[in-house]
């Protein structure tokens, strides 16, 4: 008998530790967690979402790269050289064998004018792709909010479910209290006794149960959320009033037709069917010419011209006529030359510096060219041929997700009629086996009915609540899932 007390003190003890965390002598209780605050947190950790994150991130790249792929590109470079032998000058394309220094530096810039607008519908692809991404993103976060719902429920029932094997330990518990004084007393048999302490003992298993089920129940939440398993957590009990959930008011073909417009999971295969189609004119475009604009712009310096040089001024002068010689050596007889008009002036410069040899020789060109493209390995049609897979592919994947969503529908539609029914019943049951149970019990105190018929009875009314409360939580949880295709679900 001391025992069983021990043992139910014990419990006692363990469930209301389990909220607590001891600090420095003082009893501080565990923070408590409501479903809105257990999504929350799971969407903001979990690894999926994070996932997806990324992955949007990865599509708004794309695009805004596939947007300036339409922009002319531009590019520049730059060389040094040092060169001997005989080597070719390339400022002067003249070959020389001293050794000497080179350096240049070009630009280029490219732009496809036509090639069936490739480029516009690759942009174009890329915005459907990062729309995809985006729905992708809803869907990670609706699969983590159903699955945190479908763990809290679980969490909420089996604690519960303890709580039940409490109330039915404390109950029996209580009865074997007054057993005692009873057999004490001499009114009852010592044997009615032992059978009331072999049921306690068996409702103390029943309590550690249901203790472990709750305990698991609350570490794959934990799991769930990303909380280690060693720190406290414990959640709330709702109080959830059946009347708030209403009958369904809409047959399973009407909430299949709204989650096919809402459901991004759906959104996201339609929009996969349009980027595939996108994709093969991508691929197609490249049966045709590429028109392409190029210019480019290059200079460069030559230490070997770096030295004195004469540099016309762009001066026009006359020359004045210059002695060349005597006649039978007369210095009266002086010979002359002819006067020079419209001779250019030139300057002498010591030397070639690089910044006015980058200047004097830079070139340009602009140019238009065309790739007409005959046999390249059927590397071409291969991809035409790959993205007209692809876009098989996508339209099955949309007819995959829209016949599983159908069957959810029609399943989750089924469940709810169902576990409504049930939950009915349930509570015709509870009622029945609670007033049952109350006459036995008081037939039992006063010696009328034996103790099979007790248990017999205890068992059928700890049944009835149990069953009442799976088909509670399976009803409200099920009627969840059909305001989540209904676009409902307010979390």
């Amino acid at each position: 008998m001391k025992k069983g007390l021990i043992l139910i003190l014990t419990i006692s003890v363990l469930s209301v530790s389990y909220g607590q965390n001891a600090q420095d002598g003082n009893s501080i209780e565990t923070k408590k967690w409501g479903i809105r605050e257990c999504i929350e947190y799971a969407l903001e950790n979990s690894l999926s979402v994070k996932r997806s994150l990324y992955g949007l991130e990865t599509s708004e790249i794309n695009t805004r790269q596939a947007k300036w792929t339409m922009a002319p590109s531009l590019n520049f470079g730059g060389s040094y050289n040092n060169s001997w032998g005989r080597s070719i000058d390339p400022t002067t394309n003249l070959f020389i064998t001293d050794r000497f220094q080179t350096s240049g530096i070009n630009g280029s810039s490219s732009l496809l004018l036509f090639q069936t607008n490739r480029l516009r519908n690759t942009y174009k692809q890329a915005i459907v792709d990062l729309e995809v991404s985006k729905y992708d993103l809803e869907a990670s976060k609706d699969i983590v909010i159903l699955n945190v719902i479908t763990f809290y429920t679980n969490v909420v029932f089996n604690k519960e479910q303890y709580n039940n094997t409490l109330s039915q330990l404390n109950s029996t518990q209580q009865l074997v209290e007054r057993t005692e004084k009873q057999v004490e007393a001499g009114a009852v048999a010592q044997t009615q006794l032992y059978d009331l302490m072999a049921q306690q003992a068996t409702n103390e298993v029943s309590v550690i149960n249901a203790e472990n089920n709750y305990n698991l129940s609350l570490l794959q939440l934990k799991q769930a959320l990303q909380i280690p398993s060693s720190e406290p957590f414990d959640v709330e009990i709702p109080e959830i009033e059946l009347s708030e959930f209403p009958g369904v008011n809409l047959s399973g073909e009407e909430i299949y037709q709204i989650a096919l417009g809402i459901l991004p999971d759906i959104k996201s295969a339609n929009l996969g069917i349009e980027s595939a189609n996108l994709g093969i004119k991508i691929a197609r475009a490249q049966l045709y010419p590429a028109i392409r604009l190029n210019a480019s712009l290059n200079t460069n310096y030559s230490s070997f011209r770096d030295t004195e040089r004469r540099v016309a001024t762009g001066e026009i002068e006359t020359r004045p006529p210059v002695p060349i010689g005597t006649v039978n050596l007369d210095p009266n007889l002086v010979v002359y030359t002819n006067p020079i008009e419209n001779s250019p002036v030139f300057q002498t410069f010591e030397s070639y510096p690089l910044a006015e040899q980058y200047k004097d020789n830079i070139s340009r060109s602009l140019s238009l060219s065309i790739n007409i493209p005959v046999f390249n390995g059927f590397s071409v049609s291969s991809s035409v041929q790959r993205a007209m897979i692809s876009q098989k592919q996508a339209e099955i994947t949309l007819e995959e997700r829209s016949n599983n969503l159908r069957q959810n529908i029609e399943r989750a539609y089924n469940d709810v009629l169902a576990a409504k029914k049930s939950y009915d019943a349930s509570v015709r049951q509870v009622n029945a086996q609670v007033e049952s149970f109350r006459v036995t019990e008081r037939s039992y105190e006063l010696g009328a009915s034996n103790f099979i018929d007790f248990q017999v009875s205890q068992n059928n009314l700890f049944q009835a609540k149990t069953n009442l409360l799976i088909a509670k939580y399976d009803y409200i949880f099920k009627t969840e899932i059909l305001k989540f295709y209904q676009g409902e679900l307010d979390y």
